[in-house]
């Protein structure tokens, strides 16, 4: 795992939920087909430039453009 591959992951997420809006890591997951980690590592990546808002409900975790 590189620092390229997630910035290039964090540009997929990015594009992900500016074309459909909040959505939960799962479905983050499922659809850009990564793993767990490298999404984490992604959502890290855009919460520290203060591009996406998450919030935890339970064991859910939704994601959101700012």
């Amino acid at each position: 795992m590189t620092n390229q591959s997630i910035g290039e992951m964090a540009g997929k997420v990015w594009h992900e939920l500016n074309e459909n809006g909040e959505m939960t890591a799962a479905k983050l997951k499922t659809k850009l087909k990564t793993d767990a980690f490298t999404l984490n590592a992604a959502l890290g990546w855009l919460a520290r430039e203060d591009k996406v808002s998450l919030a935890k409900s339970g064991n859910t975790v939704k994601a959101s453009l700012k």
